[in-house]
């Protein structure tokens, strides 16, 4: 933009106005002049020309041209100096004399068809003026009146007063504008000289004043530049006028304290440039101490790590023989006092192995080292699990444990099962904790659902002691409780629910509660999963219930609601009561009616009295139901065996669970899955030689009682060398190895013994006590076949002979294991198809694990031509899914060899193996694909007739 100066300003100001001024007053007077010319001349032709009408009317009547001529000549001589021409006219628009033979009489005669006019009218010309004015005969009325007759007097007077006058003719007369229109042009130049002559006096005056204001304002706006550019000697010289000389003083003297300001700036920064270098030498030699301290800091952190593990594998070693031999001596005959003992013991090294992993996971997670996993997982299941394990807790203190799982909700997901348990078991076990009695609700619901993800909402009610203010604050603080007083009631860690926390937001949620003193709390978190679409489990088979009637007493308003939805879902019809009285009320109508229940469905709160209570009510259900259940806060089984030779058909712990229910519902015949399962994998032992290693006493000896429950011979190895040696001269079928050893570690050993002719092929299960993240990747690296962590678990150790155990050896064993009418005696096929493994993935239901097996192979063809067309595209994003999808597939169905294959794959493909390098494993995999397909119609051909 354009900067206006000081020069501009004043020409601006000063000369401008000045000059719209002047010939704006010169505009305006010479406008008015010219106006008051005009009309004088038109005043001046009408007192001409309208005297000459009024003269010409009689010569004019009495046609005497003379008379006229001698008027109308007189008068144009006399007015010369306008009058151009004068011309009288007859009625009839003729000339009837003019005062110049020489004049244009066509130009100053009216058009054809115009009337004569009424008036003086003026016609204007770009030269002249014509005017025009008639001769107006006023007597003709009165002359032609006086020959009518006296009779119609009154008549003609009416008529003569509203008569209009007769025009004789009329007179033109040219007027010459030349005079005006010089008068006119004068005036205007005259007005615009004196205008013009304004400007210039105005434009003198400007500029005498730029010379005495902006020239000096100039220099000064110089002096103060050069002042800005560090110039400080600058001055503004010369004798000003005014205020001017006071502004150049005024700069002066701010120049001059500039220059001293700067001078003694210049000393302060000098001195401030000697203060800072010694600080930079002190922040240097700070720097070089905190470096020194960061590193500590880092080497610190890392001993921290490396103290985890080490405690992890300390404390877990010590605990697992604790848990285990405790375990193996409940197993023998034990007296009363014995068994309650033990099981105290076992409790409480369950509870310290609950602190330990507290400990662990908060380390994990503060360390951002926690990963969390995508397997598939039931929804229902996982639930029902967590809250069984939970329940005797809550039996214990009376507590009413309930859970509300809507039908609607999707079953089959794939998330994280272990973290979202460990989140429920948490929030469940604060609230029986806190809850000296009353009741604990856990709802379940879901906040978003779309195609391919579910966002769930767990919430957990209880009845219990509440919070104050203060209290929540600190709720979610590391080692911090509620209660922090040193005589508090209530033990543990304060980590619970900041790794419940953490964990609900790695999964993609969050976690809140509310509460009030005395009131109980609301806690809450939500998680997402992914929506799996191959279903875990068949959907509970309940047919047979549509339409039948049942008789459900419960007490508690949440367990009531919960369970009534269940049997809703099922279509049947649930006449719903809520105390004794109303159940007397049902009762005493339906004997009135004669009308029973199919079902009667009781549920009790464990009182002291509840014995006689339950039995006295099945005693009053009995008449108008023969099927009774009931659902108690108690585990015990002389309880439940007293009930059930009360008249009970079974006797249900709580809370009710989907699963449960439909079990004790369904007619009593033996499943197809009954005849479908191991002969007795928990009874017989498998004749197999299994080598455990560890450097522990006590774990060893552990060990090898637990794999001696299920297999024929265990031979031990208390280090990695002793183990390489005996490997270099026996063959096993499986070796569980520990990792940390003296002499030589694990990881050593299995190299070692991958080299060897005997066991290059068999499977070694890596065992060790170390949790931190990545521990099993990190095996699985290695080149270990499975990983289990101490406390060895009986379940996951049978699982892992199962899965791993040589079926070749146990085929051609003289004391095979498995149903013949399971195991083909054809070999190949047992490799390729495992009935009994499917079996028992499926918890032993035939149709669910016939269905998933037959969901894998439909998708066989597909994804085996997805995989090549990823292939050739070079997509290992899309190989990695596809692969990643089929093992979730395969670990459900009892396809072992495809499934070991694709676990292989999957592992590599995630350390960036690229798929020429992978290109023999892919082969093998595509030929496994290719087996299955192969073997499904033999096998279900077999499975059929077996199953008949």
């Amino acid at each position: 933009m354009h900067k206006i100066s000081l020069k501009d300003w004043v020409i601006i100001l000063t000369i401008i106005p000045t000059t719209l001024i002047g010939f704006g007053l010169a505009s305006y007077f010479s406008y008015s002049r010219s106006v008051e010319l005009n009309d004088f001349l038109e005043q001046r032709a009408k007192s001409i020309i309208e005297p000459i009408a009024i003269a010409s009317k009689d010569p004019l009547l009495s046609k005497n041209r003379d008379k006229l001529r001698q008027l109308i000549g007189f008068t144009h001589r006399n007015q010369s100096s306008i009058v151009k021409s004068i011309v009288i006219f007859t009625e009839d628009n003729q000339v009837f004399v003019t005062s110049a033979y020489h004049g244009d009489t066509n130009l100053m005669r009216l058009k054809a068809g115009v009337e004569l006019p009424n008036h003086t009218n003026i016609e204007t010309l770009s030269d002249y003026i014509i005017f025009r004015t008639p001769i107006i005969d006023e007597n003709y009325n009165n002359q032609t009146n006086a020959k009518i007759t006296a009779i119609a007097s009154s008549q003609y007077n009416y008529a003569t007063n509203n008569s209009k006058p007769v025009i004789i003719g009329y007179i033109a007369m040219q007027i010459d504008k030349s005079h005006l229109n010089f008068q006119q042009q004068s005036q205007f130049i005259v007005a615009f000289a004196f205008a013009l002559l304004g400007s210039l006096l105005s434009a003198i005056f400007a500029i005498r004043l730029i010379k005495k204001v902006t020239k000096p304002i100039n220099s000064m706006v110089q002096a103060i530049e050069r002042i800005r550019e560090g110039k400080l000697e600058s001055r503004v010289s010369g004798q000003l006028i005014g205020e001017l000389n006071f502004l150049k003083n005024g700069i002066n003297a701010m120049a001059q304290s500039l220059d001293g300001y700067q001078n003694e700036m210049q000393a302060s920064i000098d001195q401030a440039t000697i203060d800072l270098r010694e600080s930079l030498e002190q922040f240097e030699i700070q720097n070089v101490e905190l470096s020194i301290s960061k590193r500590k800091a880092q080497e610190a952190n890392r001993v921290k790590s490396e103290f985890l593990a080490n405690m992890s594998h300390e404390l877990r070693t010590p605990l697992n023989g604790v848990i285990g031999f405790t375990r193996q001596v409940l197993k023998t005959p034990l007296t009363e006092n014995q068994r309650d003992y033990l099981q105290t013991i076992d409790r409480s090294a369950n509870n310290l192995l609950t602190i330990i992993n507290d400990i662990l996971d908060f380390s994990k997670l503060d360390a951002g080292k926690m990963v969390t996993e995508n397997i598939p997982f039931s929804l229902r299941e996982s639930i029902d699990e967590t809250l069984t394990l939970l329940a005797p807790s809550a039996h214990k203190k009376n507590i009413e444990l309930s859970i509300n799982l809507p039908q609607e909700l999707p079953d089959s997901l794939v998330g994280d099962t272990m973290r979202i348990k460990q989140i429920i078991t948490n929030l469940v076990s604060n609230a029986i904790k806190f809850t000296p009695q009353g009741s604990v609700a856990v709802d379940i619901t879901s906040e978003e659902v779309s195609q391919n993800n579910i966002k769930l909402k767990v919430i957990v009610t209880d009845t219990g002691i509440g919070m104050t203010t203060n209290q929540q604050r600190t709720i979610f603080d590391a080692f911090t409780q509620a209660d922090q007083s040193i005589t508090r009631l209530y033990g543990g860690t304060g980590l619970g629910l900041v790794i419940c926390q953490r964990l609900a937001q790695e999964m993609n949620g969050d976690i809140g509660f509310s509460s009030e003193k005395n009131q109980g709390s609301v806690f809450w978190f939500t998680f997402q999963c992914e929506i799996n679409a191959m279903p875990l489990m068949l959907e509970l088979d309940n047919q047979h219930l549509a339409n039948k009637t049942v008789l459900y007493f419960e007490e508690n308003n949440h367990s009531r609601e919960a369970t009534k939805n269940v049997l809703k879902h099922w279509k049947m019809r649930v006449t719903s009561v809520i105390n004794r009285h109303e159940l007397s009320q049902v009762l005493s109508h339906s004997s009135q009616t004669q009308r029973g229940f199919d079902y009667a469905l009781i549920g009790h709160n464990q009182t002291a009295t509840a014995l006689s209570e339950l039995k006295k009510t099945i005693a009053q259900v009995q008449p108008i139901s023969s099927n009774i259940h009931l659902a108690l806060n108690n585990t015990s089984p002389s309880l439940q065996e007293a009930l059930i030779a009360s008249g009970a058909i079974s006797c249900m712990s709580k809370p009710l669970s989907p699963t449960t229910l439909s079990r004790v519902l369904q007619p009593v015949i033996k499943t197809q899955a009954e005849k479908l399962t191991l002969n007795a994998p928990m009874d017989k032992v498998l004749p197999i030689k299994v080598l455990a290693v560890d450097d522990n006493e006590a774990n060893l000896k552990l060990i090898k009682a637990l794999l001696l429950e299920q297999v024929a011979e265990v031979v031990e190895a208390d280090n990695g060398m002793s183990a390489v040696e005996l490997c270099k001269v026996e063959t096993f079928s499986l070796i569980f190895m520990d990792i940390q050893m003296p002499i030589m570690d694990g990881i050593s050993a299995l190299k070692e013994i991958k080299q060897l002719t005997n066991n290059n092929n068999t499977p070694i299960i890596a065992v060790t006590a170390h949790a931190l993240s990545g521990e099993r990747e990190k095996m699985h690296q290695q080149g270990f076949n499975a990983y289990m962590t101490k406390p060895i678990d009986e379940t996951m150790l049978r699982h892992i002979i199962y899965e791993y155990c040589d079926f070749d050896h146990l085929v051609s064993s003289t004391a095979p294991v498995i149903s013949p009418e399971v195991i083909n005696q054809d070999d190949s096929l047992s490799k390729v198809i495992d009935w009994p493994l499917a079996l028992k993935r499926s918890a032993n239901k035939a149709d669910l694990a016939k269905e998933m097996l037959l969901g894998l192979v439909e998708s066989l063809p597909e994804t085996q031509l997805s995989i090549r067309e990823a292939i050739d595209v070079q997509d290992i994003a899309q190989i990695k899914r596809l692969v990643h999808k089929l093992n979730g597939a395969c670990c459900y169905t009892g396809t072992p060899n495809l499934a070991k294959i694709t676990v292989q794959l999957e592992t590599q493909l995630k350390m960036g193996l690229s798929t020429e390098e992978l290109e023999p494993e892919f082969l093998e995999f595509f030929e496994h694909i290719d087996q299955v397909l192969f073997a499904v119609p033999e096998a279900l051909k077999e499975m059929s007739e077996n199953s008949h």
